[in-house]
């Protein structure tokens, strides 16, 4: 098990952060009740900081990941446990992503009462319901917010796997932690209907009978054939855990898949890095990039950012040959680049060219995650130059980066911290 080790600046950004205290609270008023905000203390990281190790650095890792997620809990989680996505200031929504996000984060840190505040919420409005108003399955509608009527509700009845897959997972890490039951019941439920409705046997390009996991209903994202993939959604980590607790379902076979799909997808693109989406002939097992949503296109962007960390705990957790591979072969290009210029672009084409000249820090905490892996050094760099930087009042960027918060976070998250919640 790899036990990360963080430069000192952290350290100095916690030490000043407990020293200034706790400044004044604010009201941040969404849709339906105010979210308190209480600001954490403003921190300036430290200039010069050598980043060699520190032996108290990991303490001090320990209570920035505190710091921020109290921060987090203030400004996005509602007292009734919706997760508001307040870069998406038009609709002021919930999607089924954030709650999952907020339930990981909580099992994590420990933080019982949030981990169950913020499942109910998701259990008593999120339940996909037909015409009728009769539940469908034990899945989560991705979409809530005000709707065009302007009432306030399921916007978008279609699931998200990738949101069910991590809360799955919390679900999971909370019944090991905390011994209830009930967790492991609900995790069971939840996977019986994953598994019937999110995936789908096809085949692979070598003409061998495989089980896809889709990105949400098939009838969302089959055309006949041709099935759409998020590589960002495939978590081998998850399918392991997965398979510990649900015998009746060969949760093992989607670990295969997903490796086969992930290698198969990156050589869509010339300098071998993963797609936002791509399709997939189930027939033929042939893939197809996408250049024009929807759902989206197979250019490196938002959602496949995430591919580095999902496989990077497959390797951090059970040590699979195949994940360390993956990073060694497909990360090649961020490496080029980042050596060459010190920055990443926040999207890049299947040519390997730039889309975009701004950057984005929630790339570079699943980058940093990654990298401690392949090559700690450039995880220092990154977590020096870019990361570090940007942590101002308990965020990273600023307190309405829904996305990057999440995604700085789970990236810091030393992989060593959860060692006891994935064995059975």
């Amino acid at each position: 098990m790899r036990d990360f080790s963080h430069p000192v600046i952290l350290m100095f950004i916690v030490l000043n952060a407990l020293m200034l205290g706790l400044s004044s609270c604010r009201d941040a008023q969404n849709s339906q009740s105010a979210i308190q905000a209480s600001p954490a203390p403003s921190v300036t990281p430290t200039d010069g900081v050598s980043p060699v190790a520190a032996v108290a650095a990991p303490a001090a890792l320990n209570e920035l990941l505190q710091q921020s997620w109290d921060a987090y809990r203030r400004q996005f989680i509602q007292s009734d446990g919706r997760v508001i996505d307040l870069e998406q200031t038009a609709d002021n929504r919930t999607v089924s992503e954030g709650q999952a996000y907020a339930m990981l984060r909580a099992v994590m840190i420990g933080d019982r009462a949030t981990f169950d505040l913020t499942l109910n919420w998701a259990e008593n409005n999120l339940q996909r319901k037909d015409v009728n108003g009769k539940q469908i399955d034990n899945l989560w509608s991705w979409k809530w917010g005000r709707t065009p009527q302007g009432q306030w509700g399921i916007i978008d009845a279609n699931f998200a796997s990738d949101a069910d897959v991590d809360a799955v997972t919390a679900l999971i890490f909370a019944y090991r932690r905390w011994q209830d039951p009930a967790y492991l019941a609900l995790a069971r439920t939840k996977l019986k209907d994953l598994w019937n409705y999110s995936t789908l046997v096809g085949k692979n390009a070598a003409g061998k009978q495989v089980r896809h996991f889709l990105p949400g209903p098939a009838i969302a994202f089959q055309e006949g054939n041709l099935v759409t993939l998020n590589p960002s959604y495939l978590a081998p980590y998850a399918f392991r855990l997965f398979a510990q607790i649900d015998s009746e379902h060969d949760w093992l076979s989607l670990v295969d898949s997903s490796y086969e799909f992930l290698d198969a997808a990156t050589e869509i693109s010339n300098v071998r890095l993963p797609g936002d989406w791509v399709a997939i002939d189930r027939e033929t097992g042939i893939l197809t990039p996408l250049l024009s949503p929807p759902p989206g296109t197979s250019e490196y962007g938002f959602d496949a950012y995430r591919v580095w960390w999902r496989v990077g705990l497959d390797w951090s957790w059970f040590k699979e040959p195949r994940a360390k591979k993956f990073l060694e072969q497909r990360m090649t290009h961020l490496k080029q680049v980042w050596k060459a210029q010190k920055k990443l672009p926040a999207r890049i084409d299947l040519q390997g060219n730039p889309i975009v000249e701004f950057e984005s820090t929630a790339q570079y905490g699943m980058v940093y995650f990654a990298m401690q892996i392949i090559d700690p050094a450039i995880a220092r760099e990154i977590e020096q130059k870019k990361i570090a930087p940007t942590y101002r009042n308990g965020y990273w960027d600023s307190d309405s980066a829904y996305y990057t918060h999440n995604l700085i976070w789970l990236g810091l998250v030393p992989p060593a911290n959860l060692a006891a919640l994935i064995r059975p």
